[in-house]
């Protein structure tokens, strides 16, 4: 067993009865879960999605107070100067990739899509900047579609740890999570599993004895 990669967890994934019961855990634990990226429409959750890459949403939100005055259309970022968009968004790391994409994204939904967001998984993985795990928070999140599970960092730690995935690649987790998890169930958990992984089960020191779940978590590198 890898212990010094918990993400890369051999564990057996747990039962669709013992994902349940976790779910069920985290959701009385975490009651106002939710995305939390500040938007006012589903275009605002996808560019904010696409600077959340590589950082806090707390910074995403501080940089998109002043970014949606600047730019408050598809068309307005679509036109930018990328230079200005870099300095703009400089601070959420990675600039120039995601001004590039956020540039190449807007100027796809101008002219392919009317400056609409597009509202399937397979036309959203065509924008710049988008793969699956931007297109299920804003599928979810913005339109209540549930076409999967959003992984990230902390849904990958978290759910390797407890048993609901095993594997290091977020394709790979999120058709373990799909197949155990209810439906119903896929854009909740995404939360849910985040604010876990950021207030008990973090990355460096996870806060085993006050974790909600430990009864139901297999992870042998608990802290005491």
């Amino acid at each position: 067993m890898i212990k010094s990669k918990p993400q890369k967890s051999d564990i057996r994934t747990a039962t669709p009865a013992k994902a349940k019961q976790i779910v069920v855990v985290l959701e009385q634990t975490y009651p106002g879960s939710h995305v939390t990226l500040d938007f006012k429409n589903p275009f605002q959750l996808l560019i904010a999605t696409i600077l959340a890459a590589q950082c806090t949403d707390e910074r995403v939100n501080q940089v998109t107070k002043g970014l949606f005055k600047q730019y408050p259309t598809p068309k307005s970022f679509a036109d930018a100067e990328p230079v200005e968009l870099e300095e703009a968004i400089r601070s959420t790391g990675f600039y120039r990739n995601k001004a590039r994409n956020i540039i190449g994204c807007c100027k796809k939904l101008v002219e392919e899509f009317g400056g609409q967001v597009p509202q399937t998984m397979n036309e959203l993985i065509t924008l710049s900047g988008v793969w699956r795990k931007t297109a299920n928070i804003v599928l979810g999140n913005a339109f209540g579609i549930t076409e999967g599970i959003a992984v990230d960092t902390h849904v990958t730690r978290v759910a390797n740890r407890l048993g609901l995935a095993a594997s290091d690649k977020p394709d790979e987790i999120e058709a373990q999570l799909c197949r155990i998890i209810p439906k119903e169930k896929w854009t909740l958990l995404t939360h849910l599993l985040v604010f876990h992984g950021r207030a008990v089960c973090t990355a460096k020191r996870p806060d085993c004895p006050h974790c909600p779940v430990r009864h139901l978590c297999p992870w042998p590198d608990k802290t005491t």
